[in-house]
């Protein structure tokens, strides 16, 4: 799953997308699996997944998660999401 994340900072908004990898350092920090989103996904899970694609992206924020968060003027925004690896449907005959 691919998300596009908007973040409302003081001295800037940003949009960034999320990877694999920002998957996988989600997966390692709240010991949870990406297949568990599908039940939802918290306020503090957005924004660790927008602060880690905006660290990988060579965006200027702060260096400590929480004062990431601190510093957040509102939630982070859901732009846009893309299922990877979509299943296609059934082939139809003509």
């Amino acid at each position: 799953m691919k998300l596009t994340l908007r973040a409302k900072l003081p001295d800037q908004t940003f949009e960034v997308t999320t990877t694999f990898w920002v998957l996988i350092e989600w997966e390692r920090k709240y010991k949870s699996k990406a297949s568990n989103m599908k039940d939802g996904i918290g306020v503090e899970d957005l924004a660790f997944m927008a602060w880690t694609a905006a660290k990988l992206n060579n965006i200027v924020v702060p260096g400590a998660f929480d004062d990431f968060c601190k510093k957040l003027l509102d939630p982070i925004e859901v732009v846009s999401e893309e299922i990877e690896n979509p299943t296609q449907g059934e082939p139809t005959e003509d």
